[in-house]
């Protein structure tokens, strides 16, 4: 068993965009693969955003894979082209995502109940041997019995790796994971397995490693919002100190916040909101008082003067 996992990055819509991206590496470090938000078709055309947000040249980290979502091989086939393109080899397939609006079309982890659906989907893999594929999943839709139902399928094609996150699509991030469903799983999935899922301190880490010795890696999201120097604080096991944490978010705001500036054509307003998530989950890091101010300040003067509490 080795002493330390890689570490992925997990991918948030809204939150895990480049600029994010690259000034977490930059300050934090400790991750050895991000993933980006999938890139999805909407209405026959990429977004702007979305096309500009997996560009290799707006992209500054170590490790970066590309995420897919859809079951439709026309639309597939389209979203890997535009990887490809931008000189990516490593794609991930999202089979994970909980969200009712993409879910009751089949895509997400609302695709999991259909193993035919599941089967023509993987079938890229084997149309683009040039491309290394893995899958980000969910234990199922329904119940925990579907991803066992697609083992089997799953096992046939040539994945890279599985991120399995333990709970149902119609949790969505609610009640509790199912170690027992990942155990189930685990013992009949042929490829290596990453584990995501409700991971928020070393401990977390260490915990899941040894009740899956072996794995392949750890995915982390929300934990990484909430505490971004987790991965580095577990490589070098070690925490950061309040004065150090609150530096290093100091940095890793100053970075981000000048490049939306630079960006965004919103005016104040866009601004404002957009580095309000920055803080979303940061609460425990900055305090109540701090954070409160920040998501109350209604101007970009008030904003800067409650980040002044830090």
């Amino acid at each position: 068993m080795p002493e330390i996992l890689p570490i992925h990055f997990a991918p948030l819509q809204g939150y895990t965009e480049a600029i994010y991206r690259n000034a977490h590496s930059a300050i934090f470090g400790g991750i050895d693969t991000y993933h980006t938000p999938f890139i999805r078709l909407d209405k026959g055309a990429f977004r702007n955003r979305d096309v500009r947000d997996i560009e290799p040249g707006n992209n500054e980290v170590p490790h970066l894979i590309p995420q897919l979502i859809g079951h439709e091989e026309e639309k597939t086939e389209a979203i890997l082209s535009l990887f490809t393109e931008r000189g990516y080899k490593e794609v991930d397939i999202n089979m994970g995502c909980p969200f009712p609006m993409l879910a009751k079309r089949h895509n997400g982890s609302g695709i999991l109940p259909f193993p035919e659906e599941v089967k023509k989907l993987l079938e890229i893999t084997q149309r683009h041997p040039e491309i290394s594929f893995s899958v980000k999943m969910r234990l199922g839709w329904e119940n925990a019995e579907e991803c066992l139902k697609l083992a089997p399928i799953l096992n046939v094609y040539p994945l890279k790796h599985i991120t399995m996150h333990p709970r149902l699509g119609k949790q969505q991030y609610k009640g509790d994971v199912d170690p027992k469903g990942f155990t189930a799983f685990a013992e009949v999935c042929r490829h290596p397995l990453i584990y995501n899922g409700d991971i928020s301190n070393i401990e977390d880490i260490e915990r899941i490693h040894d009740s899956f010795p072996t794995l392949s890696g750890i995915m982390i999201g929300r934990g990484l919002l909430m505490n971004p120097a987790l991965a580095f604080e577990y490589k070098e096991k070690k925490s950061l100190s309040t004065e150090d944490m609150k530096e290093k978010l100091y940095k890793m705001h100053k970075i981000v916040f000048a490049r939306y500036e630079e960006r965004l054509e919103g005016g104040e307003d866009q601004l404002l909101n957009k580095m309000k998530t920055f803080w979303e989950y940061l609460e425990p890091q900055i305090g109540h008082k701090a954070w409160k101010a920040i998501h109350k300040s209604t101007s970009l003067a008030k904003y800067n003067a409650a980040i002044g509490l830090l």
